[in-house]
C-alpha cells in the first residue's frame, strides 16, 4: 500500500473527512487526525465491513505552547461543538501537555514532546503510527513505518519509551474480535 492509497481509503470515512476539514478551519497548530480511526477505516474497507465498524473514537492531536488546561479545554469544547452533528466520539489532546498528566494516569514516564508527531511516535502499535492533516487543499500524511502492516492487517508493538505490554495486550484483545483477520505480533 502506498501513501495515496492509504489516504484515499481513510478519507472514505465521512467522519475522518469532516474532522480534517474542521481542524483545518480552526487552524489549530500542528494538528493531525491520528491512529485507529484511520487504520480501522482502511481495515474496514479491505475486509468489506461498514466504514465505521469497531471505531471507538477519533483522535485529534495538536501542539500548542499554551499548556494550560483552560486553553486545551477551550479547544476541546469548540471542536466538540463543531463536530457534534457527526455523533462520533472525538478525543482532542494538546501534545505539549501530555507529559503533565500521562505518568499519573498510566504510571509510566512520559518526557515532554516537541511536536504533535512525537506523540504519534509513542503509540502502542506501529500500524497506528499514522496521521493526516490538511495542508492548503492537499494532505500531509505522517507514517514513520509506512503502510505495509496496515495493508497486511498486522498489529506490531511499538517499543516507545512509554510502552506497556499490558496495554498493548488489552488493545489487541479488543481489536481481534472486531477484525478476526488481523495478525497480532506478541509483545514478548
Amino acid at each position: 500500500m502506498i501513501r495515496d492509497e492509504f489516504l484515499a481509503l481513510a478519507l472514505r470515512n465521512p467522519c475522518n473527512a469532516a474532522i480534517l476539514d474542521e481542524i483545518d478551519r480552526l487552524a489549530l497548530p500542528d494538528a493531525w487526525l491520528v491512529a485507529g480511526c484511520l487504520v480501522q477505516t482502511v481495515w474496514n474497507v479491505l475486509t468489506g465491513r461498514p466504514i465505521d465498524h469497531g471505531i471507538a473514537d477519533y483522535d485529534v492531536f495538536y501542539f500548542d505552547s499554551d499548556i494550560s488546561w483552560e486553553a486545551e479545554d477551550a479547544v476541546i469544547r469548540k471542536l466538540h461543538a463543531r463536530l457534534a452533528h457527526l455523533g462520533a466520539k472525538v478525543e482532542i489532546r494538546n501534545q505539549a501537555r501530555v507529559h503533565l498528566w500521562y505518568p499519573g494516569k498510566h504510571g509510566l514516564p512520559y518526557p515532554p514532546l516537541m511536536c504533535a508527531t512525537d506523540g504519534i511516535d509513542r503509540f502502542l502499535t506501529e500500524n497506528t503510527q499514522v496521521g493526516i492533516r490538511s495542508a492548503g487543499g492537499d494532505f500531509d500524511v505522517y507514517a514513520p513505518h509506512g503502510f505495509d502492516d496496515v495493508a497486511k492487517l498486522i498489529v506490531r508493538p511499538n517499543r516507545a519509551p512509554n510502552f506497556s505490554a499490558a496495554n498493548y495486550a488489552a488493545k489487541a484483545a479488543r481489536w481481534k474480535p472486531l477484525w478476526p483477520e488481523i495478525t497480532v505480533i506478541a509483545a514478548e
